[in-house]
């Protein structure tokens, strides 16, 4: 069961905020503010606005917490309060926090201070900060939990694959409830930098709100963003003696790879629809189960393409019945969070009854013939949904929630 969400997105610095721009059709992509990007050919991105963590930490801590640490705390906090959990001596808790970068941005900042500094010595945190499991020690720190901690980077399906982690852990008696979600912060000069040769982001630059339109036939690549979203998992036993209601069950899911190449996806979506395929058998639904489909939908030209194919091979006649959308075309893309951000949208649609729309689709894609909720959201009733994450290296990670039903 999912009883809690926190969040601090591009959209957002909190659950509903975020969740109101999304079902508005805001978008958050604007000009970097994070560095001076005026030399790169990309200088648009999706950047968390307005976040203190000066409100979470104090000074030493903050001396201590990269970005993407601090983006968690902020967001692991929301989400227990949510779920008005109380941790008591922690025992009884674990902590799945992915991250795909990690601390890029730390190191990156570290590596420029020493060659402007000719050698100078830098503080103690660099290097303990920017380790990929520090956000979820951080949490664990911060929240006083002494079951398990775990953290793996998993590139951009980081987020859901915490969930189904969380969920395992919970199966096998481990812990009664797991905080678990996403994070990163990498927006960066080298971050993107490194990114335009390949031809992966949009070059939209005087058009920052139109930049991210995945499914349109004039899609360049996707939006860099940053952010954290956190849940809260637990037994449905633990949920029921606390009296809490869940948003839904984390039914199941399923982990395939591509096997295929380093950053392109597998052209015709075969391994993608196998996790799909996997997710609703061990969920114990049919596609015609499915009502709706956050999708990965990054706006490059293959990844769009090849998630078209997934859909329709794994969910066959259904696919034309089911709802499809991206909230990366508001959000930008998450990175190790996206994944925990397509769980807490399906599980709000499913709560509200509302599906996030896919702004910037003005022109159809022939290759994209899906019902992608084009440009404004839509009532509707959500029973079932399915997240799809598909990361860098052909990681593909799919999640079924499903609406709780008091037994």
């Amino acid at each position: 069961m999912i009883t809690g969400f926190g969040a601090v997105t591009p959209a957002g610095n909190d659950r509903e905020a975020t969740w109101r721009n999304l079902i508005a059709g805001n978008s958050a992509v604007g000009p970097i503010t994070a560095f001076d990007a005026s030399d790169l050919a990309v200088r648009i991105a999706a950047e968390v606005r307005g976040f203190d963590p000066a409100r979470y930490l104090d000074r030493k801590r903050l001396r201590r917490t990269a970005r993407f640490a601090q983006f968690a705390i902020a967001a692991a906090r929301e989400a227990v309060a949510d779920a008005k959990l109380d941790i008591g001596d922690g025992a009884g808790t674990g902590v799945v926090i992915n991250a795909a970068v990690a601390g890029f941005d730390t190191v990156e900042a570290a590596a420029r201070r020493l060659a402007a500094a000719d050698g100078a010595a830098l503080g103690p945190y660099v290097v303990p900060s920017s380790l990929a499991n520090m956000p979820a020690c951080e949490v664990s720190i911060d929240l006083g939990i002494h079951g398990p901690v775990h953290a793996g980077a998993f590139a951009c399906a980081s987020g859901s694959e915490a969930l189904l982690r969380a969920r395992q852990l919970i199966l096998a008696g481990e812990a009664d409830a797991v905080i678990a979600g996403g994070t990163d912060a990498g927006i960066t000069p080298v971050m993107i930098g490194g990114l335009i040769p390949s031809g992966a982001l949009s070059r939209r630059n005087d058009d920052p709100a139109g930049a991210s339109r995945p499914f349109d036939a004039e899609r360049d690549g996707f939006v860099y963003g940053e952010g954290a979203v956190i849940a809260v998992v637990e037994s449905a036993a633990h949920a029921a003696r606390r009296g809490v209601i869940p948003y839904a069950e984390l039914k199941a899911g399923a982990l395939t790879a591509d096997a295929f190449h380093v950053t392109a996806p597998e052209p015709e979506g075969r391994y993608a629809a196998e996790a799909i395929r996997l997710g609703i058998r061990r969920a114990g639904i049919t596609a015609a189960d499915i009502d709706y489909v956050c999708a990965h939908a990054t706006g490059t030209r293959a990844g769009d393409r090849a998630e078209t194919l997934a859909i329709r091979r794994a969910l066959g006649a259904a696919a034309d019945q089911v709802a499809v959308s991206s909230p990366k075309s508001m959000t930008g893309h998450l990175i190790g969070a996206a994944g925990a951000l397509n769980a807490m949208i399906c599980a709000l649609a499913i709560r509200d009854g509302i599906v996030p729309p896919t702004i910037n689709l003005k022109t159809p894609d022939p290759e994209c013939d899906l019902d992608y909720v084009p440009n404004a959201a839509r009532q509707m009733p959500v029973r079932t949904a399915i997240t799809n994450t598909f990361g860098f290296g052909g990681q593909n990670c799919v999640t079924v929630l499903t609406e709780w039903r008091n037994p």
